[in-house]
């Protein structure tokens, strides 16, 4: 089912987004077998290395990226997310790890020596990156981080722990947030570096999730030493890094919004096959109905993923639309899994192996993946949180 409102109508556009079908369908490196964002197998991992660099040769990633460092200025601003929705809707891999959210920081706080270095590593699929932001006590709230950083000569000494690091066990490098100032308020005195994922004292241990995949990972820094020059922007000015960097990830939301499309037509192929009471499911009222409340609630996220879109375009961004966005994806990606399910009856219990199962179990993890969605990138009860504090002006609750 293709998303009925777009915003790339022109021929220009819809020249480009053939261009890019095109593109996935003659070079892809296969389809993905799980659902989410998840790690690949250690044996897929330079396809898609290779995959990543194609991608970028081909000026298909890195659309908004300065003209010496491979972006194009002439590019139509709507192409990066036509880029994202077709990787989706191949359901390919798209690049793996944090590189997109570490080349906005490069791009915009760091060195011509880091731009130089790491941006052309990052386009020829050199780099993997992952993310060392969260901890076992600052996931949500960010500002309570604790590793620390401190200066010895040229270099800083990092001790802590992160959590919840996808790709750390592929990554080469790691955006580290470390507390250099354990003095200055909370939102101050965090650091951004660029950190070595091999370099001694780094201890990256898998975590084995409820899928039975280790996409997650615990990553324990002890003693370890990155020197002075790995500083992305300022000493002490690592929020304004973070913050900056990931203000610049926008090309999720298009992801997402096909994401549903692509779960509404797999529910309406399990509905097809399944049966309630000795009937075919779809010849049962409730059952419709419960598929249209499911079909307008993917279209009414998809209306919210344009019109973030558009303000994104037009410089008038509202502090509810991602937040209020991620909320609404989240939750019915969860319904949708929920639904295929729920379809299946006695089958549901069935997992991926088992004969059988439907979509070999496909299901079943995805709706065991779909609660994540719910956490990740921010519990949807903090998402609210912040609707309410900082786009609705309400009083915060007393404590």
């Amino acid at each position: 089912m293709e998303a009925t409102v777009r915003l790339d109508t022109s021929p220009e556009l819809d020249a480009f987004r053939a261009r890019v079908r095109a593109f996935i369908s003659d070079h892809a490196p296969g389809i993905k077998v799980h659902t989410g964002v998840r790690a690949p197998e250690p044996g897929l991992v330079p396809a898609i290395r290779a995959w990543t660099a194609r991608l970028y040769a081909e000026g298909l990633l890195g659309i908004g990226w300065p003209e010496q460092y491979g972006g194009r200025p002439d590019a139509h601003p709507l192409e990066a997310f036509i880029v994202a929705e077709e990787l989706t809707r191949a359901r390919t891999w798209e690049p793996i790890g944090a590189a997109s959210l570490a080349a906005a920081a490069v791009i915009e706080y760091g060195t011509k020596e880091q731009k130089d270095h790491f941006l052309a590593r990052i386009r020829g699929g050199a780099d993997i990156w992952c993310q060392l932001f969260s901890e076992p006590g600052a996931g949500s709230d960010l500002a309570a981080l604790s590793t620390r950083a401190r200066r010895e000569g040229d270099a800083f000494v990092v001790d802590g722990q992160k959590v919840w690091t996808t790709n750390g066990q592929h990554a080469d490098v790691g955006y580290l947030l470390a507390r250099t100032n354990p003095d200055a308020p909370r939102h101050k005195g965090i650091t951004a570096f660029a950190l070595d994922m091999r370099a001694p004292g780094v201890d990256i241990r898998p975590l084995r999730e409820i899928t039975g995949s280790t996409d997650f990972n615990e990553v324990f820094l002890d003693g370890v030493r990155i020197p002075a020059d790995r500083v992305i922007g300022e000493v002490d000015d690592g929020w304004r890094v973070a913050m900056s960097s990931l203000a610049h990830e926008r090309t999720g939301v298009a992801g997402h919004a096909a994401e549903l499309f692509l779960y509404l037509d797999d529910v309406l192929g399990v509905a097809a096959d399944a049966s309630v009471a000795g009937r075919p499911a779809l010849d049962d009222a409730s059952v419709r109905r419960d598929i249209g409340r499911l079909a307008t609630r993917v279209h009414v996220n998809n209306l919210m993923n344009k019109l973030q879109q558009s303000q994104m375009l037009a410089g008038r961004e509202d502090p509810a639309a991602a937040p209020l966005g991620k909320i609404f994806f989240g939750e019915t990606n969860l319904a949708l899994t929920e639904f295929g399910m729920a379809l299946q009856g006695a089958d549901a219990l069935l997992t991926e192996g088992d004969a059988g199962a439907v979509a070999d179990g496909w299901w079943q993890d995805a709706f065991l993946y779909a609660r994540a969605y719910t956490i990740a990138g921010g519990a949807n009860e903090v998402l609210r949180t912040v609707v309410a504090e900082r786009a609705l002006g309400l009083p915060r609750e007393p404590r």
